[in-house]
């Protein structure tokens, strides 16, 4: 399984997602529910975490997470693994209890928190457990309307925050805020994401990979870097393959396909459109340039070197 690439830093906010292995249940009872919101008070305790939405549901949870020491990957091993262990014990059960790694998107707050904030509330509401979401027990909802007092881990403020200073009013503007989402069909606002790792502006984004990707290496292991990395535009890609390999020819072509797909993220309509051939064709256009590059070192040679000038 390919590992997520983790970038952290204090203050840092994600939309974090963990679900249960198979798809199976993470929780059996309300118990349950319980003991895993007291992990969040110990988390919050041991490691500064500040959750401001949350939903628990029966396989899988979410949380909109801030970490003011820059610690996600201790937040949320110390989360996973101890209700795992309490929860193996309590019914008997070995093994993984989450579906491998749990996953999380960096989130530029000013522009994507209401939204995400939203997204998350509506989790049961979606699902159909309930119609409502001031209906749903294990979700933060209800601390936004003032039904009950927050936890200690848990902050309202900063999301309702956006809809007034008197909390009052703030809550029941954001309580029409998440009514107008109710029976709509609404984008989820993840699928915004680039390479599934950064929810924020295009500014936002750049500022990300400048002070954290420059200097990484790609890694077959961590597919997201490739994703986030700059990438020359595929009339820069083809000119360059043109220029040392011949203008107008097959092959130059094909060179020029096969570096897309395999030091790009451009997706296969992207790169068929440019070339004007079918998605079919790209894929083995990709295979058979790989086959040949794999007994010819020549014209290996020629393309790394085309790689290295690009990229």
């Amino acid at each position: 399984m390919a590992r997520q690439l983790r970038i952290e830093y204090p203050g840092a906010f994600y939309h974090v997602t963990s679900r249960g292995n198979q798809k199976k249940p993470i929780v059996l009872a309300d118990r349950d529910r319980c003991v895993l919101l007291d992990y969040f008070l110990e988390a919050h305790k041991k490691y500064g975490a500040i959750i401001h939405t949350y939903c628990l549901m029966d396989n899988h949870y979410h949380l909109l997470l801030e970490t003011p020491l820059g610690n996600l990957s201790k937040i949320m091993h110390f989360i996973n693994t101890s209700y795992t262990v309490f929860f193996n014990k309590k019914h008997s059960l070995v093994g993984h209890l989450f579906q491998g790694r749990y996953k999380a998107i960096l989130i530029q707050t000013d522009t994507y928190v209401q939204e995400l904030s939203r997204y998350i509330h509506l989790n049961p509401v979606r699902a159909e457990i309930v119609a409502f979401p001031e209906e749903y027990l294990w979700s933060s909802y209800r601390e936004y309307m003032g039904q009950r007092p927050p936890a200690p881990w848990l902050n309202t403020t900063m999301v309702l925050g956006y809809f007034g200073h008197d909390f009052r009013n703030a809550g029941t503007r954001y309580a029409a805020f998440v009514a107008e989402a109710i029976g709509k069909t609404v984008e989820n606002p993840l699928k915004k994401a680039r390479s599934s790792l950064i929810l924020g502006s295009e500014d936002f984004v750049a500022r990300i990979k400048r002070a954290f990707l420059w200097d990484k290496p790609e890694n077959r292991e961590v597919p997201a870097i490739r994703g986030l990395k700059e990438k020359p535009a595929l009339e820069t890609i083809q000119r360059t393959v043109e220029r040392s390999l011949g203008s107008k020819n097959r092959f130059a072509r094909n060179a020029a396909i096969f570096i897309c797909r395999k030091r790009t993220d451009y997706t296969l309509t992207e790169i068929a459109e440019f070339y004007r051939i079918s998605k079919s064709a790209v894929g083995k256009i990709f295979q058979q340039m790989k086959e040949n590059l794999a007994w010819n070192e020549t014209l290996e040679s020629a393309v790394q070197e085309i790689e290295k000038s690009l990229f």
